[in-house]
């Protein structure tokens, strides 16, 4: 039932979005990594990163979390075992990138000051304790 590859070698499973979607489930869990699709069921508990790293990406594109916690070779082709298909041309298109992170890294121009405030009041309390104690001294 598979198609014949891009480069004329062998047959390529295509699977669509909405296939690849449907299998995000408790019994099954597939992936897609630079378009190729992974079935990761069998390895959600031997996953050093832990089974919810893999399970919250299940059903859509894992490509940048991949990337970005950077896997080694030996890692690499042993998601190379997990290749099942590629994903079908049509819906390479229509994968919704993943949500930004919810950490702020650029702070808006007007927050920059309550984070200086906290510590300016500080130290001055601090100096004005410390005079008035060197002051009693005297």
């Amino acid at each position: 039932m598979g198609e014949r590859g891009e480069n004329g070698q062998g047959a390529v499973k295509y699977y669509r979005l909405s296939e690849i979607e449907a299998e995000n489930s408790f019994k099954s869990t597939w992936i897609i990594i630079h378009n190729k699709v992974y079935d990761v069921t069998k390895f959600l508990e031997e996953h050093p990163g832990g089974e919810e790293v893999l399970r919250e990406q299940g059903g859509g594109n894992a490509t940048e979390s991949f990337e970005d916690v950077g896997h080694s070779t030996d890692a690499r082709e042993m998601a190379s075992g997990m290749v099942i298909g590629e994903l079908h041309p049509d819906d390479r298109g229509k994968m919704v990138k993943p949500e930004e992170s919810h950490v702020n890294v650029v702070g808006e121009p007007e927050s920059w000051w309550p984070a200086w405030l906290i510590p300016v009041l500080a130290a001055a309390i601090v100096t004005l304790m410390y005079r008035m104690y060197t002051a009693e001294e005297q």
